[in-house]
């Protein structure tokens, strides 16, 4: 069993993703991010950088083990169940290679892309172009890689679970795929998998149906260090 602590969001879905495809048994532990559920000292207690995703796994070798941040949870379950990670040396380091990337380039500036277009009151014109070019060029850094590929290494993998969800959002962020004709096809045969599409599915109802309220605000943004240590 496998305690899955999860708010829907990109990071949030590709573990979802991994966990449906292993077929592993999970049970779903929502972490209200609005209300501030990432602030409690349980939570805390797994999950120290207070984001989603994390786990904890009850069924590992030295169990319970927790873990958290989206890629270490990726190359955990991999690790653990002998799937969606090559086991040759080379294919292990390009899996590692693909999935640093994702979570160092790909979904931080998707993310602040998003934060511009979605939340940001005002106009910034520098913050907007400035992560609109940068998803662009990562774009295009994975538009390179699949030319002559099916999949961003040879077989489906962890390394397309990470950045899948992240290509997933295009639309919502203003970048069509027009001009990434590799990216748009790879995107287009993942979103047709069974459990893709369950975990895109999982907590559906969690989603955000309006803007945050000026109290989710204060709980989602403008976080300091000083701020989190006067939280109880």
């Amino acid at each position: 069993m496998i305690d899955f602590y999860y708010w829907p969001t990109p990071n949030g879905w590709k573990v979802a993703i991994m966990l449906e495809e292993c077929g592993l048994e999970y049970r779903v532990i929502p972490v209200n991010i609005g209300r501030g559920d990432q602030f409690k000292p349980e939570f805390l207690a797994i999950s120290p950088n207070n984001r989603m995703p994390a786990i904890v796994d009850y069924d590992a070798d030295d169990g319970p083990v927790p873990v958290f941040e989206s890629g270490a949870i990726l190359i955990h379950l991999a690790e653990r169940t002998g799937r969606f990670m090559p086991q040759t040396s080379r294919g292990r380091k390009e899996t590692l290679e693909w999935l640093f990337w994702q979570v160092g380039n790909l979904g931080p500036m998707a993310g602040q892309l998003s934060h511009f277009v979605n939340y940001a009151p005002g106009d910034h014109p520098y913050s907007h172009k400035r992560y609109a070019d940068e998803y662009n060029r990562c774009l295009g850094v994975l538009e390179r890689r699949l030319s002559g590929r099916e999949f961003i290494l040879d077989e489906y993998s962890i390394a397309d679970m990470a950045s899948w969800p992240w290509v997933l959002i295009t639309k919502p962020l203003g970048q069509p795929l027009d001009e990434f004709p590799n990216v748009a096809r790879w995107r287009e045969a993942i979103k047709q998998l069974p459990a893709v599409q369950r975990g895109v599915d999982l907590g559906k109802d969690l989603r955000r149906s309006a803007p945050p309220t000026d109290a989710e605000r204060r709980v989602l943004f403008n976080q300091t260090a000083r701020d989190l240590s006067q939280r109880p």
